[in-house]
């Protein structure tokens, strides 16, 4: 039986939602939540860009990788905990709107990370607090859950606990200021609790009833915000090549060119039918939803290399050429091998093909490299980094739609 929206917000139990609810779709609500990732994730983005230019690679990229799955697991908590139970009622929207403020807080601190890491210390002190003030709210939620919905409450349990120890955990070592090394290493059985927790209660003590499509959808809808920071690296590069150079026909190229990238890569992620088939083999949901922390953190990371390409054209930092299109090029291509691995795991299939286009898409981001390492204008190279993707959607529209309609006529047999 679908679920039947209501005009009014009063309570109503917090049990677990139809799987199969017809015309499920993400709420205004959720919509709302996501623009605070915007914050996040911009912040994260243009941290990782100045760290570059300014000389400071190695320490950027591990303050990178350490806010940006911060980032993307807040958003993948909530997300599936409202496929599963979200009643949309005064009590869900209000403990969605603690989880923001916790975002914003988290976003307010993620300079200090990068900061911090520069001089071997680890400073997560506010990114912590807005993680606390985030999981004030999630544990509200799951706890709720877990009275009033007696099918579902010990993995509602489950889920409470492990965040709850993995955030206490969080918070011993943001209070402490510990050298990174030290903070690193008790960072990884953090890391632990928080990946398996959720495993463990979904495969031992009962799956959530999320809803396929629904997750689907709300993944497609933070990747499509994601690629926000590559229109918005777009549009600094474009705006440092019209003040070094006026308006011009490069200027003009990497405008399109930039543009083109976000619509490209938009593109081939919806080539995955990650609804059709998680509606049919749910157990791969795992690694299909893990997976999207590369995704989601790799398209950070090509923003941040656009505006790396437009602090250089400024002349801020000393890198050359050919290191400024390694950083829009190399996270393009751990987005890509990226693409490839998940489409794999999720259809359960190697298909030499997808592999070719695979191949022949990294090949085309490291000859933008070497195109650069020549001197030539950043529309070249840049145009490469496009056509990368380009290759994955023409190989896809003229023969590979017929191999997946095969592949999927198999799995969802």
């Amino acid at each position: 039986m679908s679920m039947r929206v209501p005009l009014h917000h009063r309570l109503r139990p917090a049990t677990g939602r139809d799987p199969g609810e017809p015309h499920r779709a993400a709420t205004p609500l959720e919509l709302l939540y996501d623009l605070t990732f915007v914050i996040a994730f911009g912040a994260t983005s243009s941290q990782l860009a100045h760290g570059i230019v300014e000389g400071h690679t190695g320490g950027a990229l591990l303050a990178f990788a350490f806010a940006a799955f911060a980032v993307s697991w807040a958003w993948i908590n909530y997300a599936w905990w409202a496929s599963a139970f979200d009643t949309d009622d005064w009590f869900v929207r209000l403990m969605t709107l603690v989880q923001m403020v916790g975002v914003l807080i988290m976003a307010l601190g993620i300079p200090d990370v990068f900061r911090s890491v520069e001089h071997a210390v680890l400073d997560n002190g506010v990114v912590v607090l807005g993680y606390v003030v985030i999981r004030i709210g999630q544990l509200a939620l799951w706890l709720r859950v877990a009275v009033q919905d007696a099918a579902h409450r010990r993995t509602a349990l489950a889920f409470a606990t492990s965040l709850l120890v993995a955030q206490l955990g969080w918070i011993a070592v943001g209070v402490a200021h510990l050298p990174l090394a030290t903070a690193l290493l008790l960072a990884v059985p953090l890391y632990l609790i928080e990946l398996t927790g959720p495993v463990v209660a979904e495969l031992r003590l009962g799956p959530t009833p999320w809803h396929a499509h629904h997750i689907g959808e709300r993944y497609s809808l933070l990747v499509i915000i994601t690629l926000g920071e590559v229109v918005v690296g777009t549009a600094s590069t474009v705006s440092a090549t019209v003040q070094e150079h006026g308006w011009s026909a490069d200027a003009a190229l990497v405008a399109f060119a930039g543009t083109a990238l976000a619509f490209a890569l938009w593109w081939m992620y919806f080539m995955m039918p990650s609804g059709a088939v998680l509606h049919r083999h749910r157990r791969r949901a795992f690694v299909w939803g893990y997976g999207h922390i590369v995704v989601f953190g790799s398209l950070v990371a090509v923003g941040a290399g656009l505006d790396v390409a437009a602090l250089s054209s400024e002349g801020e930092g000393h890198l050359d050429a050919a290191a400024v299109a390694a950083t829009v090029a190399v996270p393009a291509a751990v987005l890509i091998a990226t693409f490839f691995v998940l489409y794999s795991l999720l259809l359960l299939t190697f298909d030499p093909f997808v592999l070719v286009l695979a191949i022949s898409a990294l090949a085309l981001l490291a000859a933008s490299v070497a195109v650069a390492a020549t001197g030539a204008p950043i529309a070249a190279w840049l145009g490469l980094v496009v056509l990368a993707p380009v290759v994955v959607i023409v190989g896809y529209e003229t023969i590979g739609h017929r191999r997946q309609a095969r592949q999927l006529e198999r799995i969802l047999a």
